[in-house]
């Protein structure tokens, strides 16, 4: 019996020898082979090949300080715990990244929180109202669903919150949590980016001015050198040519990784066309907003309406030949951005009322694809629709579109303030939703191809060639997507998509930098949108009325359940060595 004991006692230390030797052969191991596995449905701890490479090519410290700390409801709760585990997994992937959670409440005296809310705001974070639940009844409270993150001497604010109208908590939530590497990895990309790549604004056609496009043109400058360029048929403003070489070959090189064109109103010179052709045909992208039809509101007098007329940029020929035929009419939509009218007067105040405008429609995405994918909804005005044509060797997404409750009017359109007064008849709005902007990618063929003399065609010094190297354009039949508001009474420029008279802010703004930063960089952290996660959230009113159930499952039947396995374990015991 003494030697038998003793056996089982030997066996039990081998075995624990042996587990310990296997622990410390796979932490060598692991220690020599850098891995990670994700057991999530979604590969949610999977980061994209492009973040991965760019935050192991940083080459200094990356800080966040992320101001999710506090008391919050579920849901924000879990989007703060979301974004601690994303870092986490940055971390995992380089030294260089750190954090800290802090909380901008944290504070009992009124104002010194008060003085932090204000910091905070002048460097960039959006604050957010909640009401918030307590035993005491409704309280508000004051959150900053963002961070600060700096990087040598820079620092750049990011919102981890999205801004979706019309859309319930749980969506908005399940959206943060989609985009936050997307969110993390650019501010990263901003932040470390050591030579910006160069845009450029056209200009000489009657488009936007600098103040029209003042806050893109700030938030372009973040990621991108910013420039404004007057083509005036100068054959060597947007690409460049090189001396020549042994053999008097001359490269043709680009000045601008993109160029965008927004909102031309005169009519653009076949030189001009020219050379963005054959900028195009070299490599160069394109951000194309213009509009088909001529129709505003500053054209609205005493009489109370307008005609929206064709706009006689001559560039339809270009877009055409391109892949994409702008229509000339006008989209209008049940789903549309309100107007402030004056209904009144009360004393020396007057009365002002939103209505509808349906001649402002709010586009959405027309795809899943990432430039689009989560975005709050696009404000427009006066926009018109696009359809695509058969053109060889380019793939065509859809982007953005109408609602299904639309309506199309044929220029030219009569626009009057009387349809505001009117009882909406729905059965008029009985299309379905009309794309508005199109992603043209490929090969393109020139507008010139076989127009040119041969003088030009064979010119080394002009570099003329008929098909483009694989590139990529974006056509949006609306060129007011990209223009900013004045302060009224100010007249400084409002951020791109805020509404100053109903308050809110839509998705141009984002649109814009993503339709950019798809054309400069291609899919690589844009594509990141395209994850989709799922946010597990509570059901509140099962958690309210199942409370006490839930609490005995998971404190009492785990406690019950041990003692349960101690005492069959004692037993089997006593019966295995009592024979």
């Amino acid at each position: 019996m003494e030697s038998k004991k003793k056996n089982i006692k030997k066996g039990h230390l081998i075995g624990f020898a042996v587990v310990v030797m296997l622990i410390i052969a796979v932490n060598l191991i692991s220690s020599l082979f850098f891995t990670r596995i994700d057991l999530t449905t979604e590969k949610r701890y999977t980061l994209a090949p492009a973040t991965r490479d760019m935050i192991r090519n940083l080459d200094d410290h990356v800080y966040f300080r992320v101001y999710l700390e506090g008391d919050f409801p579920a849901g924000f709760k879990k989007l703060r715990r979301e974004t601690k585990e994303m870092l986490d997994e940055f971390r995992a992937y380089s030294k260089f990244i750190g954090y800290e959670f802090i909380n901008p409440s944290a504070s009992d005296d009124k104002q010194e929180r008060d003085e932090t809310y204000k910091i905070l705001i002048e460097r960039g974070l959006a604050p957010t109202d909640l009401q918030v639940r307590s035993k005491d009844g409704m309280q508000q409270q004051i959150i900053f669903p963002g961070a600060l993150v700096y990087y040598r001497d820079r620092e750049l604010p990011v919102d981890l919150l999205d801004n979706q109208l019309n859309a319930p908590p749980e969506a908005v939530l399940n959206s943060s949590a989609q985009n936050l590497e997307f969110k993390l990895a650019e501010v990263i990309k901003k932040l470390s980016r050591i030579q910006k790549p160069a845009i450029a604004f056209i200009e000489g056609h009657g488009e936007l001015d600098e103040r029209e496009v003042y806050d893109i043109t700030r938030e372009l400058n973040d990621q991108f050198r910013v420039e404004r360029v007057s083509l005036n048929e100068q054959l060597n403003v947007l690409t460049r040519r090189t001396d020549p070489d042994k053999e008097g070959n001359v490269k043709i090189l680009r000045n601008f990784e993109a160029v965008i064109i927004a909102r031309p109103l005169n009519a653009f010179s076949e030189k001009d066309k020219f050379i963005i052709d054959q900028y195009i045909m070299h490599g160069g992208k394109v951000l194309w907003l213009v509009d088909p039809v001529l129709a505003s509101m500053d054209s609205i007098g005493m009489s109370e309406s307008t005609v929206g007329i064709d706009l006689k940029h001559n560039l339809d020929d270009q877009l055409f030949k391109y892949g994409v035929r702008l229509n000339r009419n006008l989209l209008l939509d049940l789903n549309s951005a309100a107007i402030g009218m004056r209904t009144g007067q009360v004393g020396n105040q007057p009365q002002i009322e939103f209505f509808r405008w349906h001649y402002f429609p709010l586009l959405n995405a027309a795809s899943s694809h990432p430039i689009v994918r989560n975005l709050n909804s696009i404000k427009t005005q006066f926009v018109s629709s696009a359809d695509t044509v058969m053109v060889d060797g380019i793939k065509k997404t859809p982007l953005l579109k109408t609602s299904d409750y639309s309506r199309i009017v044929n220029t030219p359109a009569l626009v009057t303030l009387a349809l505001l007064r009117e009882k909406v008849d729905e059965r008029m709005y009985n299309k379905p939703g009309q794309v508005a902007g199109w992603l043209l990618e490929g090969t393109f063929r020139s507008l010139f191809e076989n127009r040119v003399p041969p003088e030009i065609a064979q010119s080394k010094e002009i570099g003329y060639i008929e098909q483009s190297q694989p590139t990529s354009m974006i056509v949006v039949a609306d060129g007011d997507i990209i223009r900013n508001q004045f302060h009224r009474q100010r007249g400084y420029p409002l951020p791109l998509g805020y509404d100053q008279d109903t308050r809110q802010t839509f998705g141009n703004k984002d649109f814009l930098l993503n339709s950019v930063s798809y054309l400069v960089d291609g899919p690589g952290l844009v594509g990141i949108r395209s994850r989709e996660l799922k946010l597990r959230l509570l059901d509140l009113n099962k958690v309210n009325t199942s409370r006490l159930q839930w609490q005995i499952i998971n404190v009492a039947l785990p406690v019950i359940l041990i003692i349960l396995f101690g005492v069959i374990l004692s037993y089997l015991r006593k019966h295995k060595y009592s024979r």
